[in-house]
């Protein structure tokens, strides 16, 4: 029951961080007038230190008399945001003990032993980011929890206690009932090794580019015979460890995407003189374009682009008889059509609403459209959230 509550209470413990996780996460890089900063993952090796290690091993006697200390070391490769492979080595000891209550022998006369034996166990995990894989890749997260699936070797040595252990029971059991020290068959000495399958989560705390904190949980599978024990069943041991992670080389690089510029309709008027008499040429007004750039899956028009949306307003009262259309757009990157005619809509609407209301400019002088993400009016992707606003 108390193993229980501890597993629950660390599951627990890690969802709450995961949800805070989630609450911290930054925006993506913003736009300026002048175009967008993007960040871009770069591959790199990473070395993995944790001191700190508390192993419970799974048996019948008390909790705390399965508990040791262990550590673990690990080396490596994030080859993306989301997947890498990590080569980790866990070692110290393992713990085990047997309780004979349930065999009820004559006089009510009880046995419990304990012993412990070391190991060292090398194991090769593929990794997953699963924060970045949900949120997407973010270097100024404060926590990115992960998972791990791995196969590995555990080399057992220093069993000596368990023979001891196991002398006392058949002397017990001899003494005290029938022979049921055959519960220790697989008792082993020497150096043994032993396939071993794990799985486990780590969370880890960013400090900065290169340094961050983290936790790790792990079970481990192995045969029946690690704990000298014949149960009929796999053995079990589970490992919590904290540390620190060193990053080696850039984990990610800036990239800059400049806005276009502007397209200009220029249009020429011809004046046919059909008599002598001069005749007064009528001012050609060039028509004024602005695209409003938006962050992805947002629609609300940011300090840096509401001078663009000035500018559309500045003209319309400078030449009352203009008419201003607005375009909106979704890119095709991400989302679905659904979620991307929506924002489309919304990102004209929002320029539409700005003419209006902030600078009163009525609603005979304005048509809008959407497009959806079906028309990209640029071949950059993340260009395309955009409302493009043509006056004339």
């Amino acid at each position: 029951m108390n193993m229980k509550k501890t597993i629950l209470s660390g599951l627990l413990f890690l969802g709450l961080f995961a949800t805070q996780a989630q609450a911290q996460q930054e925006p993506a890089p913003g736009t300026d007038v002048t175009g967008t900063t993007e960040y871009v993952f770069n591959p790199h090796w990473y070395v993995q230190v944790q001191p700190l290690g508390l192993q419970y091993t799974l048996g019948e006697v008390d909790f705390g008399d399965l508990l040791s200390y262990n550590v673990q070391l690990g080396a490596g490769y994030q080859f993306s945001s989301i997947f890498g492979a990590r080569l980790s080595v866990n070692a110290w000891q393992s713990k085990a003990g047997i309780d004979n209550a349930s065999f009820r022998l004559a006089g009510d006369q009880n046995f419990k032993g304990k012993w412990s034996w070391k190991y060292v166990a090398p194991s090769l995990d593929l990794t997953c980011n699963l924060s970045n894989l949900a949120f997407g890749f973010n270097p100024n997260r404060l926590f990115n929890l992960s998972a791990f699936l791995g196969i590995g070797a555990n080399i057992g040595f220093s069993n000596d206690d368990a023979a001891k252990v196991k002398q006392s029971y058949a002397a017990f059991c001899g003494l005290n009932g029938p022979d049921t020290d055959e519960n220790m068959d697989y008792l082993w000495d020497g150096t043994k090794v032993r396939l071993t399958g794990r799985a486990g989560l780590q969370g880890d705390f960013r400090i900065n580019d290169k340094i961050s904190a983290g936790i790790e949980v792990n079970a481990n599978l192995l045969s029946d015979r690690y704990n000298s024990k014949k149960a009929g069943n796999a053995d079990w041991y589970f490992n919590a460890l904290a540390g620190v992670k060193v990053n080696l080389g850039e984990t990610y690089s800036t990239r800059f995407i400049p806005a276009p510029a502007p397209v200009i309709k220029y249009v020429e008027k011809i004046v046919e003189k059909e008599v002598p008499a001069p005749v007064e040429k009528e001012p050609v007004i060039e028509p004024i374009r602005r695209d409003i750039f938006f962050l992805i899956n947002k629609y609300d028009i940011r300090q840096s682009e509401a001078q663009k949306v000035k500018d559309i307003a500045d003209y319309m009262q400078k030449y009352p008889n203009s008419k201003v259309t607005v375009t909106g757009y979704a890119d095709a990157g991400t989302g679905n059509d659904r979620i991307n005619d929506r924002l489309a809509a919304q990102r004209a609407d929002a320029v539409v609403k700005a003419l209006k209301e902030k600078y009163g400019i009525s609603a005979s002088r304005i048509s809008y459209d959407s497009k959806g993400a079906r028309v990209q009016p640029f071949a950059e992707n993340d260009m395309n959230r955009v409302s493009i606003c043509i006056a004339e």
